[in-house]
């Protein structure tokens, strides 16, 4: 059973055994007696310990291990002893002094300068990470701040705040790459880090000329390190792209929550359509967070992955907050889910309602006239923001409606010498009694003016009724001998499928006169005669909803139609004379 005691060091606290502790101490001893009566010897020693508590941090695997012989060994190994170094005042001269050889090839680490710093220290980091002048980084910041929408001033409080500060000494040379000794902590001390910084640059570039120059170093060796090189500067161009794409969706993303969080305050055309589509019951910022978050949360683990490829000694953001935004993730889009198909549900089902009535016209012989109302007529007001054929509007009294011109006319015979007229309303709900509820709550309505029918243009319902798929169909049943004449008023309204002997395609039925035949057919009975030209033998061309009909004369034999300046001539054969 070994002896345990709880020691602070660097103002953290550690369970060391016994005889690990008592080695520590003496080590600890022997560093004090080597410092004794050199400048700065305080702050040195703080400096060391404060790098031995950041080793321990690294072994331990949770904060109630004992720290043992192991770990202490392991520490004084990366530390290295004090006989190894001079200590003296004649360290600082041009010639070294060391008894061996420091280990090289320390990977540097991202912190932020504070030393040299303007506003954060981020630029100054980098300069000793990228190996670039602070000023160009300042101005890549600057230029991207003003010709990518403030990108640039986000990447930079980002970095400000997920990279660490250089703060201790141990920070400092992780900072240049240099190795975290007692020698180089005991330099950093007494000689400033200006200095440091400008001797440990003239050291790596006589490395490296030293490594290129090595007759040891073999072809294939060097090649490797240029593949390698490129798989690095293709991974750090990586990491640049996914923090682009995170950075300006999470940027995108914050000023659409914005902005919908300011609705109340700023009117934006077209927001009002979200609460007559709507079904779900969740008001529009409820979805704009949940879709923020479930949008949000994974380019933001875009960002993190693309800051942890550039930035190897990134913080991590913790375990817990991992977690927490997984679970946040997981009930936003497991609610939207559940929102959506509540909305979907509510377009499930179509309901229809029929209001037939007879018409007792003034002069039955006459002309029947269909005519649409002038706007005179009601005194409507319309928004210009549209949802497909629905917009708000408000009525005589100032109240607000939803309005349609989905309103469609159709002529069918009657089976009765009386001229009667019937209104199907329909709309989509999520079961069939509910879709027929809110057909009824529509509303729609037409005069008649001695012979004539005038319809309205619109249809209106509640706001309360939502926005499902609301139209009327107008069916006018007339027996057969009638005459029927529609306006050009009703060009854009009438229906398809009215049987004609012209073949005309809705609008092209109105404006002429129609007499009812006996066959439910349509007969025209002042469109224009077809010009025919039997010395040219031209025929006819019907286009319609059933394609093009080319009608050939029975005298004619060929038939040519022009359609650009090069001409495309369809041709009909011989006619044959048996």
């Amino acid at each position: 059973m070994n002896k345990t005691v709880n020691i602070n060091l660097a103002n953290t606290l550690f369970h060391i055994d016994d005889d690990a502790y008592n080695k520590l101490r003496r080590y600890l001893e022997s560093i004090r007696r080597s410092f004794s009566g050199t400048k700065g010897s305080d702050e040195i020693i703080a400096d060391i310990e404060a790098r031995i508590a950041e080793l321990f941090l690294e072994k331990m695997e949770n904060e109630r291990q004992v720290i043992t012989h192991k770990e202490v060994d392991q520490v004084i190994e990366v530390m290295g002893q004090p006989e190894d170094y001079m200590v003296d005042e004649d360290i600082f001269e041009d010639e070294p002094k060391r008894s061996h050889a420091e280990p090289t090839g320390r990977a540097k680490k991202l912190y932020r300068d504070v030393d040299h710093k303007y506003i954060g220290g981020v630029c100054a980091g980098l300069e000793h990470y990228l190996g670039i002048d602070s000023l160009w980084i300042r101005l890549i910041f600057i230029l991207l701040a003003i010709f990518t929408s403030g990108f640039g001033l986000i990447a930079y409080i980002l970095l400000w705040i997920l990279v660490p500060e250089a703060a201790t000494t141990s920070q400092k040379l992780d900072m240049r790459g240099e190795p975290v000794n007692i020698s180089n902590i005991e330099r950093k001390v007494k000689e400033g880090f200006d200095d440091v910084a400008e001797k440990v640059k003239s050291v790596d570039y006589d490395k490296v000329g030293d490594k290129v120059k090595s007759s040891s170093k073999t072809f294939f060796d060097t090649i490797g390190d240029i593949i390698l090189f490129l798989f690095k500067v293709f991974g750090k161009f990586i990491g640049i792209l996914l923090i682009i794409i995170g950075a300006s969706t999470l940027v995108g993303l914050f000023f659409g929550l914005f902005t919908v969080g300011m609705f109340d305050a700023v009117h934006v055309p077209g927001i009002d359509f979200y609460e007559i589509v709507n079904t779900s019951g969740a008001p529009v910022w409820v979805v704009s967070i949940l879709l923020f978050f479930a949008v949000g949360i994974p380019f933001f683990f875009l960002l993190y992955l693309g800051l942890k490829i550039l930035v190897t000694n990134l913080k991590s953001i913790g375990n817990i907050a991992k977690f927490a935004l997984l679970g946040l993730w997981l009930i936003s889009v497991g609610t939207l889910i559940v929102l959506g198909i509540r909305q979907a549900a509510e377009f499930s089902y179509t309901g229809s309602v029929n209001d037939r009535t007879e018409l007792s016209l003034e002069i039955p012989s006459d002309t029947l006239m269909i005519t649409m109302k002038d706007d005179a007529h009601r005194d409507y007001n319309r928004d210009d923001v549209h949802f497909g054929r629905m917009t708000f509007g408000y009525d005589e009294n100032d109240n607000r409606i939803l309005m349609s011109d989905d309103v469609d006319i159709k002529i069918r015979k009657s089976d009765t010498d009386s001229i009667s007229i019937n209104i199907r309303k329909d709309a989509d709900g999520s079961s069939t009694p509910a879709a027929r509820d809110r057909a009824r709550s529509i509303t729609y309505t037409y005069t008649v003016d001695g012979n004539e029918i005038m319809l309205d243009k619109y249809l209106t319902t509640e706001t309360s009724n939502k926005a499902r798929n609301q139209e009327v169909t107008i069916t006018i049943y007339v027996p057969e001998g009638k005459t029927v004449y529609f306006d050009n008023s009703t060009n854009r309204y009438i229906g398809r499928g009215i049987d004609n002997d012209q073949g005309f395609y809705r609008s092209g039925m109105a404006g002429q006169h129609w007499l009812m035949g006996d066959d439910g057919e349509l007969q025209c009975l002042d469109c224009p005669e077809d010009n025919d030209d039997d010395s040219e033998g031209n025929g006819k061309i019907i286009i319609n909803e059933d394609g093009i009909d080319i009608d050939i004369k029975d005298n004619q034999d060929s038939f040519e139609m022009k359609i650009n300046e090069d001409g495309i001539k369809v041709k009909a054969g011989e006619k044959s004379n048996n």
